[in-house]
């Protein structure tokens, strides 16, 4: 059986009630306007014309005739520890132990549709909604065993499986819901635990998945096996855009059992051996035509700047507008301009997929991060219903943002339907770096006036960004765009231009989005889209604004910043790297190396979480090599399910980052992306990680936010204003490769 994340099966015929069925109790489960009969599993009824509404508690949550719950979430975990805060959260409500829950997740047919993992919204909106549903299903069961023990609601409680009343009497959870369904609206005013009150919320319980994971044991994407499956890869153009002029099938025709599939400009290979598929996927001959529609990596900010735009729009304005206007001829405007570049996700392990489709329906298995949403797509790409394809989560390489899983997903799914029989692709890593979407170019310009005493007086962002880029509602797949078919395509714009302005105060601030037609390579979502280029624009433009007036670059942020959960941040910071209020730069070295420290902070879109990061670093003057000796975050995400998973998740923003930062741009030329191995996409490695220092700021009483992304925001401007201290000179543009810092020290 397919297993969705190791606890649960998802095989091509199981359902709500199969998953039930350890006993004689099934929690039923509304999925059309009439419900079942009593003690069958809606799932299990005729094809549903609507989702599991997310208004029902039996949306979410089962009970077994055991005792145990089942849990069904529509966010997955990618690696961030979901599958163990998910059951604190639900446990904690149920007052039941985590190693009694089951969790299912990312399966269309068993799981509501909370939308996306992503936007670090998996905890703080995925998570909520299971609490609350499990806070309702408390609630109720309160209700049932009120009117069974005859005793006031308020003198019972609900623990290890039995509501229990005064004088000891109790009854089990499972005599209170036993062969029906709770048939209860969400109350979202169920009241919750108090914190004084946690038993499992706040506590660092080991995560279920990680020892099969370190053993070897657990089933990736790429370790799933359906009978009958064949192996497939598709070819990719020699050139973006480029076209099938012909294909000669017989060039592979002494490979063992390899077929080839051509849909306009869609050709891949099938095969039951693997190797023989790669080797048929190297030597099939396909004729393609010339195409040079590229712009080259080096020519982005030219780009940015010339256009053509398709919309111009101000993000903010506030204070006074004649200062705005007066900035542009200033003579004592301090002015910057800074650049990120295009990047791959850079997933370790190329995408897999495995897609078994068949006239009457079908199954897809895929690590997306977004199983409900790309249903409509897939069912649309082989022309089935909706409710006839099911999409399983399954855990694959980690991405954090769009890769290349759905890209294989929909390559599985045409080449299934093409053969009737599953089939298994997965990418090479040249697939992976060449062809995955891609995080978009930035180019953002910062001009600014101050008062006598170095305060901020006004202040513009100007940023140019594509308008098809982060927030994509739907990223268009490589497979359909070959085949010539339609797919849906939206986009909503906005988010990547959160944190575009300080978050100290200034008399007049105003943030403006030029927004450019299509991105030069297949934009998507990459961890913190947006938000890390724009606060390493701004965050660098405050450090620079502060080595003008000679102030302490910490001191100028905490002068008059109103918040206090962002300075408590910026102090805990400051104690933890032991910060010695001066200016920068320093202005001292020792033999060729030159040492400085930098902070940066951010207030993660303007609304969730605060961050604070300081950095040590080592420059050698004469080869422009950047050492990262120590790195000090403080992170407040208010309410943590499970500290450990937040630490894990705070480490991993910093490392990819610095390796953003420090190495990582796709290059390419007029025809296609340059960089698609390991020599050419470089990654930071393991000799260059720094002393990682983590402060996490407890905060229980207030609600959880995320902590997927916001600690990845500040790491760029962090270590370009350390460099900055170190040596004097500004980088203002990613990578900080060693040429580049070289270059501007000699």
């Amino acid at each position: 059986m397919a297993r969705p994340h190791g606890d649960s099966p998802a095989s091509a015929t199981l359902t709500r009630r199969a998953l039930l069925e350890a006993g004689a109790l099934v929690v039923g489960f509304c999925l059309a306007p009439a419900g079942p009969a009593r003690g069958q599993s809606a799932a299990a009824s005729a094809n549903a014309p609507r989702g599991l509404p997310l208004d029902e508690v039996d949306s979410f949550l089962a009970i077994r005739s055991d005792g145990t719950v089942v849990v069904h979430s529509g966010k997955v975990d990618l690696g961030t520890g979901h599958r163990i805060a998910m059951r604190q959260m639900v446990g904690e409500e149920l007052g039941i132990g985590v190693d009694r829950i089951e969790l299912v997740e990312g399966d269309t047919t068993l799981t509501p549709n909370q939308g996306p993992t992503a936007g670090s919204s998996g905890i703080m909106r995925g998570g909520v909604e299971l609490r609350q549903a499990a806070a309702t299903a408390r609630e109720a069961l309160l209700a049932m065993a009120a009117e069974r023990l005859q005793a006031p609601v308020g003198e019972l409680t609900l623990a290890g499986g039995e509501v229990r009343a005064a004088g000891g009497r109790t009854i089990a959870v499972t005599a209170l819901v036993g062969g029906r369904r709770f048939d209860v609206k969400m109350n979202p005013k169920a009241p919750l635990k108090r914190p004084s009150q946690y038993v499992l919320v706040g506590k660092s319980l080991p995560r279920p998945d990680l020892p099969a994971k370190v053993t070897g044991r657990h089933v990736y994407v790429h370790d799933h096996v359906v009978p009958g499956m064949l192996h497939g890869r598709v070819l990719r153009p020699p050139a973006v855009g480029a076209q099938v002029v012909s294909v000669d099938a017989s060039s592979v025709a002494g490979l063992p059992g390899v077929r080839v599939v051509r849909i306009a400009d869609f050709v891949g290979v099938v095969s039951a051996d693997e190797w023989a598929t790669v080797r048929a996927a190297r030597e099939l001959e396909v004729r393609w035509s010339d195409s040079a529609t590229l712009i080259g990596h080096e020519a982005l900010v030219d780009w940015a700047r010339a256009g053509p735009f398709v919309a111009e729009e101000t993000i903010t304005s506030k204070g006074d507008a004649q200062r705005i206007t007066a900035l542009g001829d200033s003579a004592d405007a301090l002015r910057a301009t800074y650049s990120w570049p295009i990047q791959s996700h850079g997933s370790i392990g190329p995408s897999c997929a495995v897609a078994d489709v068949r006239a009457d329906g079908g199954t897809v298995w895929t690590a997306s991060q977004a199983s409900h949403r790309f249903l409509n797509t897939f069912a649309a790409l082989v022309d089935l219903p909706r409710d006839k394809l099911r999409v399983v989560y399954l855990d694959g390489a980690g991405c954090y943002g769009m890769n290349g899983h759905d890209d294989a997903a929909a390559d599985a799914v045409l080449l299934s339907k093409a053969v009737g029989q599953p089939v298994r692709v997965q990418w090479s890593r040249e697939d992976e770096l060449g062809w995955d979407p891609k995080g978009p170019p930035q180019l953002l310009e910062l001009k600014a006036t101050q008062m006598p005493d170095g305060r901020i007086d006004a202040w513009q962002t100007d940023m140019w960004v594509p308008r098809a880029t982060a927030n994509l509602e739907w990223v268009p797949l490589l497979a359909p765009l070959a085949a010539g078919m339609r797919q849906p395509v939206g986009q909503s714009v906005g988010l990547v231009s959160q944190n575009g302005d300080p978050p100290y105060p200034a008399n007049a601030v105003k943030v403006a989005a030029h927004w450019l037609g299509p991105a030069p390579l297949r934009p998507s979502n990459i961890r913190a889209p947006g938000k890390v280029a724009n606060c390493f624009a701004v965050e660098s433009f405050v450090d620079e604004l502060a080595a003008k007036a000679r102030i302490d670059p910490l001191a100028f942020r905490l002068r008059d910043l109103a918040d206090p959960r962002g300075a408590e941040v910026m102090r805990r910071m400051a104690r933890m790297i032991g910060w010695q209020a001066r200016p920068s730069p320093a202005g001292a070295s020792r033999a060729g190396i030159a040492a400085g420290r930098g902070m940066a902070y951010i207030h993660y879109k303007n609304s969730e979480t605060y961050v604070a990061v300081a950095m040590e670093v080592e420059v050698e003057r004469g080869t422009g090599e950047i050492f990262v000796r120590r790195v000090c975050c403080a992170h407040d995400c208010g309410l943590m399910i499970n500290p450990d998973a937040v630490r894990a998740q705070v480490e991993g923003n910093i490392l990819q980052t610095l390796s953003r930062t420090l190495y990582e741009e796709t290059t390419f030329d007029r025809s296609r992306v340059t960089s698609v191995d390991w020599s050419s996409y470089r990654l930071l490695r393991f000799p260059a990680v720094p002393r990682l220092e983590i402060e996490l700021v407890d905060r229980p009483d207030l609600p959880p936010l995320g902590a997927g992304e916001a600690a990845s925001s500040p790491v760029p401007a962090a270590l370009a204003n350390a460099v900055f201290d170190a040596t004097g000179v500004r980088l203002r543009s990613v990578p900080f490769s060693s040429a580049r810092l070289k270059a501007l020290l000699a």
